[in-house]
């Protein structure tokens, strides 16, 4: 079994604490069954390097967990990872996380650009990205008010710590998703087909059983005749909203 990155060094009163569906990301990236899909799309060496973008980081696990174990889930060592929040206390935390994950590696390290503090995937380069991943704010909850973001963003000047009404706010982005939980990750199902790579581009999206997974595989397929949408990683057959499934998003060629 892969080690977990450590996060003890987060404040997880504003930053979204790894959980079930952290860790369900990690047992399905690492699974035999899509370690060799990911090895056998990636597998010529002397091709470019894979970029791999994670979308809401939070506390950085999951790309962490990536960053330092290429090896073992892509069969090579030149990987490239970068991520996004729309929390700039996230970013850093995660900056930190990746960070320390790759410098506990022994040698040869996989490289990591950054994490961008922005909205989705509106940061990236069309076409650019060859995995994406995204654990989705998927709870049937109000939205937050993105009228405050711009203020609780950032710690108030003159403060030196932020806010209980700004953590609460902070929280509500990584875990809040409106109507059946799906508002954010519909935004993001539209992006997707434009910045994944064309050959080789592939999505791992988390979804909760009040999400309609299988309505949601449906409309992928949708998007074209070579559009597939398939589940690859499950919590198990629970009752209720808990239910988690990751869906692989990936084109076939013509």
């Amino acid at each position: 079994m892969l080690p977990t990155p450590s996060t003890s060094h987060i404040c997880f009163d504003r930053v979204y604490e790894p959980a079930e569906d952290s860790y369900l990301l990690l047992d399905t990236l690492s699974s035999p069954s899509e370690t060799a899909f990911l090895r056998g799309r990636f597998k010529h060496a002397a091709s470019t390097p894979p970029l791999v973008l994670e979308v809401g980081v939070g506390s950085g696990v999951v790309l962490a967990f990536i960053a330092a174990n290429t090896q073992t889930i892509f069969g090579r060592k030149d990987v490239m990872t970068i991520g996004t929040d729309i929390n700039s206390f996230a970013c850093c935390a995660a900056s930190q996380t990746v960070r320390n994950a790759i410098k506990e590696m022994e040698k040869e390290p996989s490289v990591f650009l950054d994490v961008v503090n922005g909205d989705l995937a509106t940061a990236i380069r069309p076409y650019s990205i060859d995995v994406f991943v995204f654990n989705p704010p998927y709870v049937p909850a109000e939205l937050p008010d993105l009228s405050r973001h711009d203020d609780y963003n950032k710690i108030t000047e003159g403060k030196e710590a932020t806010s209980f009404e700004q953590d609460s706010y902070l929280l509500e982005l990584s875990y809040a998703g409106g109507e059946d939980g799906m508002v954010v990750t519909n935004r993001m199902l539209e992006q997707i087909p434009d910045i994944l790579s064309e050959e080789r581009g592939v999505a791992y999206v988390l979804l909760c059983a009040q999400n309609k997974p299988e309505v949601v595989k449906a409309q992928i397929r949708g998007w074209g005749p070579n559009w597939n949408a398939e589940t690859v990683g499950s919590s198990g057959k629970r009752a209720g909203w808990e239910k988690l499934v990751i869906v692989r998003i990936w084109k076939t060629a013509d």
